[in-house]
């Protein structure tokens, strides 16, 4: 059976939204959960008949978001140190936390180590298309200065997360850029664009329509542009939620149609809500880490949980391994 440690305290609402996720979660799921925080803050959230199914490992140091990352290396009583170190000392095979996520990510990386022939760990987001199937970006700000080969890296780790946890048969792999043709693109993205050449389902370069049209399911990019990504697409996702809401109260007529469309607004709502997909997977490390939003709830811890047993079950690391070592052998 899996074991997940849970950062109990990380959240910006404290304790409640991750404790009442994880007990969701095994009302649904087996699995082994160890929450590390403040245990009097945790056991009252408990109800009593998951007391004896879920460990409580105490702690009361904290990483705030206004901390550094960096500082969480130092401070080995934080909730989030614990966490990953009991990945790393192999009592749980996974790590959830909505805390400070460069933290995490800081010591997901130091404390756990990388995966064989991985230069640098990925984050990855999973993105809504018109064909009802999530597309996979990656990096979305694990690296904000990336070398050609990194790219390939992620390219490739994108490509088995599809395959492996989105099960995606011969998963199809673009390149991001300003245009599909070959010519296109700066510098990094031409250089990577060589190396990935003659990858099996290397489709070459996508622009930003092809994240959410459904015609590529894996989307290469760096950190600082796959962030910028994410967090547009957020904004843009919020703005027409609210111009929607606008516009039903201006309009009877509109109230009438949205009344009728209710059952395609939750729908809608339910493919653009992060807390449908749960967090983020750091991808290229040894084990499993699963960055979420600080603001997640408990369907987003939930959701989280079932995303870091699916990761571990699935074998999707060793499954990166063998293929980064057929791409080097390629570029050597």
């Amino acid at each position: 059976m899996v074991t997940i440690a849970i950062d109990a305290m990380g959240g910006d609402f404290g304790p409640e939204p991750i404790v009442k996720g994880c007990v969701n979660a095994l009302k649904k799921k087996k699995f082994t959960p160890i929450l590390v925080g403040k245990k009097d803050e945790i056991l009252p959230l408990l109800p009593k008949s998951y007391r004896d199914k879920i460990s409580i490992i105490e702690t009361d140091d904290v990483i705030s978001m206004h901390d550094a990352a960096t500082d969480a290396v130092k401070r080995k009583e934080s909730t989030i140190y614990k966490a990953v170190e009991l990945v790393k000392n192999g009592e749980a095979q996974g790590v959830v936390s909505a805390g400070h996520s460069g933290a995490t990510m800081t010591l997901a990386t130091l404390r756990l180590g990388r995966l064989k022939h991985v230069s640098r760990p990925a984050l990855v987001t999973l993105m809504p298309t018109r064909t009802g199937r999530r597309s996979v970006v990656l990096d979305v700000g694990a690296n904000v200065d990336s070398k050609p080969e990194h790219l390939a890296e992620f390219a490739v780790m994108g490509g088995c997360y599809a395959e492996d946890v989105l099960a995606i048969q011969e998963p199809s792999i673009g390149l991001l850029a300003n245009g599909e043709e070959d010519s296109k693109g700066n510098e990094l993205t031409k250089a990577t664009f060589k190396l990935l050449q003659g990858y099996p389902g290397f489709k070459g370069n996508v622009e930003g329509a092809d994240i959410f049209n459904g015609s590529c399911d894996v989307i290469t990019c760096d950190g600082f542009v796959g962030n910028l990504v994410l967090k547009a697409s957020e904004g843009v996702a919020s703005t027409i939620s609210v111009l929607i809401k606008d516009y039903i109260r201006k309009s009877p007529i509109a109230i009438t149609g949205a009344l009728l469309m209710r059952r395609v607004f939750k729908l809608l709502k339910k493919e653009i809500d992060y807390a449908e997909v749960g967090g983020a997977p750091l991808i290229g490390i040894k084990g499993c880490a699963i960055v979420s939003h600080g603001k997640s709830n408990a369907k987003a811890i939930e959701n989280a949980i079932y995303q870091a047993i699916r990761y571990v079950d699935t074998g999707v690391n060793q499954h990166i391994e063998t293929r980064l070592a057929k791409l080097k052998q390629k570029e050597a």
